[in-house]
């Protein structure tokens, strides 16, 4: 399997372009094992970068977790697949449409010389209601949900997030309850915790712990739902920088449309052959 290993902010997968070369048969099996740091590549997971399905759309994008689940978006990933489809000449477009299972996303890709060098993504409209992420809860939680002896605003950016504005971002409190919130009975298809310290504003520092891949160096949609969850508590601007392990995105939710925009980096580590399958 030829794969290329690209990272957002230390967000990393391993990516197959499905336009030139078969996509794995078994894709959860393969994310398993191409996201082992000593029996595979080492990643949070396998993303495929393939034709779409959908009229209008310049590709498509399937995402894995390190755990072999699929998941529904990727903020940091979809970056990547804009730079990968720019660079490669898939798609030699300053403006990319990318269909995903969270619908279409639209990235302006911000390039120097003749690569793409980071991206500014259209992420949607967040979901604030319990069907959107979903969470066994009254529409009156969403802001105020009680797990594990903490307090967590839940919103969907495309996939889950419980977000928790007053985390303590030691190991003790982010490898421990992590794990409880995101294996939670309240939310049946799991959720990524995000643990913020608002430091002003307009900067929010973060970790992030996400669900079939543990704790990641950055998570685009976590950095969204952070966002989201400062605007609605009254403590952060609609325009703010998101300090996570791996760098800083620049995070922005439009009053005007309601949609809120992500802006980073996207970086090529290295391409190879991965025979392990």
């Amino acid at each position: 399997m030829k794969f290329v290993k690209m990272h957002g902010i230390g967000n990393d997968y391993v990516y197959v372009d499905c336009f030139r070369n078969p996509a794995p048969g078994d894709p959860e099996e393969a994310a398993r094992r191409v996201s082992q740091s000593h029996f595979g590549i080492g990643a949070d997971g396998l993303i495929l970068i393939m034709p779409s399905t959908q009229s209008g759309m310049d590709a498509r994008m399937r995402m894995f977790n390190a755990d072999g689940s699929e998941g529904n978006m990727c903020g940091n990933g979809i970056r990547c697949v804009g730079k990968y489809l720019y660079d490669s000449g898939l798609c030699k477009k300053r403006r990319i449409a990318v269909e995903t299972l969270s619908g279409a996303r639209y990235l302006d890709m911000v390039v120097e010389g003749d690569k793409a060098v980071a991206a500014r993504v259209d992420m949607g409209v967040p979901g604030l209601e319990p069907e959107d992420l979903p969470v066994r809860c009254e529409k009156g939680e969403m802001r105020n949900l009680q797990v594990a002896g903490r307090s967590f605003t839940c919103v969907s950016m495309g996939n889950p997030h419980a977000v928790c504005l007053d985390g303590d971002l030691t190991d003790g409190e982010v490898l421990k309850i992590g794990p409880q919130v995101e294996n939670s009975p309240l939310f049946p298809e799991k959720v990524n915790v995000e643990f913020a310290q608002v430091l002003s504003p307009s900067r929010v520092r973060m970790r992030v712990w996400e669900r079939g891949s543990g704790e990641t160096m950055a998570c685009g949609t976590g950095a969204c739902a952070t966002l989201v969850a400062g605007v609605l508590s009254g403590r952060c601007e609609r325009k703010a920088t998101l300090e996570l392990l791996g760098g800083e995105l620049f995070i922005e939710w439009d009053e005007k449309d309601n949609h809120v925009y992500m802006t980073g980096p996207a970086e090529t580590v290295f391409e190879g052959e991965f025979f392990g399958l």
